[in-house]
């Protein structure tokens, strides 16, 4: 019986997992380096351990350490979260070795899973569509010719043990081929120590679609249906949605047994999500699996009415499922926004610093699941997701609206971010009309990119001012006399009125 967890991540996630812990009154243990110490997981959880320097090469990606620590916390499971350790098949083994639970599927099936190849392998083999392309580690440059001159171009040179966008590389014209391979080989093994690369047909104009699959050890495998990924930078999510506007209900049934099979390739056990490319013809191709949960799980948990983590928790402990495929179904529409700390107006470079203040959105249908606060500084070590923003409402008309006002309401300052960002984004027509694929930024840049208009910047500046103003009218008088006046709060409210006017 699990009753007590160790949360090897940080952040957010690792919040977000403590939570739902505390509702299973199951204990939860931090783990923390030393950029982290006065991180909100670090305050959050019934227990905390150091674990090494910042760098996350020198902690959270430490398994010794992790192991460690949760000897010394005597936990019952460890839960990876997402990113760090989480698809490392090395660690889930050595938690096994060790007699502890890894939440999460065995070493096998992530090993199986992580590497692309084998992992198209098992899906031809399970009859689960997959892109044109090899089956096998590109060997030479003449193989790879051959194999362009059958998928046809452009073709989409991929890492076997990528992700994140990292070791791929489009080619258009069989001259850039060679160059091609030769650069995704390398970021590949700077990436992953593994220069192992494959090539797909490149789906023109692509729809990025997951789903979210639950698999027990006793052979029960059900899926909670589709999220709309396809808002990207880099590769990396930027906006997700559910339920998607291109699906129709005979698409979802086809695709989520398509997923279920993807599971039941690897006997899969626990919460993972299955990745599909579609076409504008619906067409539809397996792209990965993700052994973790995603970053973007709070969509579906909000949607369907599933919580993730508790059932994480409940098969690593062994239990049935106790929701049926027939029972499945969508209530309503969810949009999540990621909130980063960067510049978007330099290429969108991380902007770590001081949390000066923030003000956090409220009201009816909205989730936020974050983990910083005023005073607090985000390091330099991580990746600068500061919070995800997931909006509910009955259509997405309405999430569309709800999204905006949040989105408003949402200040930092201290820290250059993504939020005006994400606003265009929800303004813009493509968007709106639920008509966009993986190229929506590009196709929509000259709107995306533009310069704010000084209404917006101003009134952030003149707000500041009135504060500031107010702050100074409190200080103390040359003739020792302090200022009596007792409007200074209405003073600056109207200043603040006005200027939104």
């Amino acid at each position: 019986m699990i009753k007590k967890i160790l949360v090897a991540n940080r952040g957010e996630i690792a919040i977000r997992v403590m939570r739902s812990c505390r509702e299973m009154d199951i204990r939860s243990v931090a783990v923390f380096s030393e950029a982290d110490r006065s991180s909100m997981h670090v305050r959050y959880a019934d227990e905390a351990y150091f674990i090494g320097p910042s760098p996350s090469s020198e902690s959270y990606l430490k398994i010794d350490n992790i192991i460690d620590a949760a000897k010394k916390s005597n936990v019952d499971a460890i839960h990876p979260g997402y990113g760090f350790l989480s698809e490392n098949a090395e660690f889930s083994k050595r938690c096994k070795k060790e007699g502890i639970i890894f939440i999460g599927p065995s070493a096998e099936v992530i090993s199986v899973m992580g590497d692309k190849i084998s992992a198209r392998q098992k899906m031809v083999d399970s009859g689960v569509p997959v892109v044109p392309g090899n089956k096998e580690c590109i060997s030479s440059a003449e193989e790879a010719i051959k194999i362009v001159e059958k998928v046809g171009l452009p073709v989409m040179i991929k890492a076997s043990a990528g992700g994140g966008g990292k070791g791929m590389r489009l080619v258009k014209q069989m001259s850039d081929l060679a160059n091609g391979i030769r650069a995704a080989k390398s970021e590949a093994l700077a990436s992953f120590s593994d220069d192992s690369v494959y090539i797909e047909k490149y789906i023109e104009s692509p729809h990025h679609i997951e789903f979210q699959i639950l698999a027990d050890s006793f052979g029960n495998t059900i899926h909670l249906c589709e999220r709309e990924c396809s808002i990207q930078r880099r590769h990396q999510k930027v906006i997700e949605e559910t339920p998607s506007p291109l699906m129709t209900a005979k698409l979802r049934d086809e695709m989520g047994k398509h997923a279920i099979a993807a599971a039941e390739s690897v006997a899969y056990e626990g919460a993972g999500t299955v990745e599909f490319l579609v076409d504008n013809n619906l067409n539809y191709y397996f792209l990965e699996m993700n052994t973790r949960l995603q970053v973007e799980h709070p969509i579906t948990e909000r949607v369907v009415g599933v919580d993730l983590v508790k059932q994480q928790i409940k098969i690593a402990n062994g239990e049935k499922l106790q929701i049926t495929q027939e029972e499945v179904s969508q209530n309503g529409h969810a949009i999540e926004c990621r909130i980063y700390a960067e510049d978007p107006d330099n290429n969108f470079m991380p902007y770590p610093g001081l949390i000066k203040h923030i003000t956090e959105p409220l009201g009816l249908g909205v989730r936020h699941d974050g983990y910083v606060y005023e005073g607090y500084e985000i390091p330099m070590y991580y990746d600068p997701m500061i919070s995800k923003l997931i909006i509910w409402a009955n259509t997405r008309e309405e999430a569309i609206k709800r999204m905006k006002r949040a989105l408003y309401a949402y200040k930092i300052t201290g820290v250059k971010t993504s939020i005006k960002f994400l606003e265009r984004i929800m303004k813009t027509p493509d968007f709106v009309n639920g008509k966009y694929d993986t190229h929506f930024i590009e196709d929509n840049e000259d709107f995306l990119m533009k310069a704010e208009k000084c209404v917006a910047d101003c009134e952030d500046v003149a707000i500041i001012a009135a504060f500031i103003d107010y702050t100074d009218k409190l200080k103390p008088k040359e003739t020792g006399k302090t200022n009596e006046s007792t409007n200074n709060w209405k003073e600056f409210g109207r200043r603040k009125n006005i200027l939104r006017l």
